[in-house]
């Protein structure tokens, strides 16, 4: 992943992770697609709550595809489906 994309990510992922933290979790880029997938790991309590699929598309996704639009879609690579 280009330095300069991986700072725009994580520049991204900054705003949302104070609300994050709150609850106990956090996030972490694992990769970069070449077809512009993030996949991301949900860490602390954000990788069990029940909610943190909703989390992911609500807040995460959303806030990479405002900033960084060419990226297609963003997955959590530990998230159980409930």
């Amino acid at each position: 992943m280009e330095s300069e994309l991986r700072s725009k990510i994580e520049f991204a992922l900054d705003t949302i992770r104070p609300y994050l933290e709150a609850d106990g979790g956090n996030v972490r880029i694992v990769e970069l697609t070449d077809d512009m997938v993030l996949r991301i790991e949900m860490m602390g309590s954000c990788g069990s709550c029940p909610m943190s699929s909703m989390t992911l598309k609500a807040g995460v996704e959303d806030a990479i595809k405002r900033a960084i639009p060419e990226i297609t879609k963003v997955e959590a690579i530990n998230l159980t489906v409930a």
